[in-house]
C-alpha cells in the first residue's frame, strides 16, 4: 500500500509540474503579445484551466512574471547546445538563439514595473539572467568565430547588451521593428569592420 501511495504522490507531482509548465508557456506567449498586464482570465483560457488554478500556483502577478522570467531564461540556456548540434552552421545556431533571446527580452520589459516594490529581487533576477545566459551566448559566438562566419571581435556580453538596447525602444512605436534591426546587427557580425580593414591596410603600406 505504501508503494501505491508513493506512486500516486509522484504522479500528482508530475501532473502539477506539467500544469505549471502549460501555465508558464501560455503566460509567456501572452506577455509577448499583450504585455505583463494581460488579464489573468486570458492566460487561464489559453492554458485551458480556471483562474483559480493560476492563483493557486501564483498568488500574485509578480510571482507569475518572475516564474515566466526564470522559465524563459532556462529555455534560452537549454536552447544553445541544442541549436549548435542541430543547426546547419554555428552562425545559423547563433542567429536562431538571438531570435529566442529577443522573445525573452520582449517578455522581460514589464518585469521592472511588476516588481517595482522589490528592487533587490529584480537585481537578483538580472544577475541570474546574466550568469545563466552569457556563457551560452559565448559558446555560440566562439563556435561561429571558429567557423569563420563571425569576423567581428565582440564578446558575448557586448552582443547581448547590443541586442537588448535595440529591443529597449520597441514599445509604443509601431514603426520601430526591433527584431528587424537585431537581424541587421547580427548579420553585421559577418562583415569585417571598416576600422580593422583600414588599420590593416595602413600597416601593410608602412611595411612596403
Amino acid at each position: 500500500m505504501a508503494g501505491v501511495a508513493k506512486q500516486s504522490t509522484r504522479a500528482k507531482r508530475a501532473d502539477a509540474q506539467r500544469n505549471e509548465m502549460v501555465l508558464l508557456e501560455a503566460a509567456a506567449a501572452l506577455f509577448v503579445e499583450c504585455g505583463v498586464d494581460v488579464p489573468v482570465r486570458r492566460i487561464a483560457e489559453k492554458a485551458g484551466v480556471g483562474t483559480g488554478t493560476i492563483y493557486r500556483h501564483f498568488p500574485n502577478r509578480s510571482d507569475l512574471v518572475i516564474a515566466v522570467y526564470r522559465h524563459q531564461v532556462e529555455d534560452c540556456a537549454d536552447a544553445g547546445p541544442r541549436l549548435l548540434s542541430s543547426a546547419e552552421s554555428p552562425y545559423a545556431a547563433l542567429v536562431e538563439w538571438v531570435d529566442l533571446f529577443v522573445d525573452f527580452l520582449v517578455t522581460k520589459h514589464g518585469l521592472a514595473s511588476a516588481m517595482q516594490n522589490d528592487g533587490r529581487g529584480y537585481e537578483g533576477l538580472h544577475a541570474y539572467f546574466i550568469d545563466r545566459l552569457e556563457p551560452v551566448c559565448g559558446s555560440l559566438l566562439a563556435a561561429a568565430k571558429e567557423s569563420g562566419d563571425v569576423l567581428v571581435d565582440i564578446e558575448a556580453y557586448s552582443l547581448m547588451l547590443g541586442v537588448g538596447n535595440l529591443c529597449a525602444y520597441s514599445g509604443g512605436d509601431d514603426r520601430y521593428v526591433a527584431r528587424a534591426l537585431v537581424g541587421v546587427f547580427v548579420a553585421g557580425l559577418q562583415v569585417q569592420p571598416r576600422l580593422a580593414r583600414g588599420s590593416s591596410t595602413t600597416a601593410e603600406d608602412g611595411m612596403q
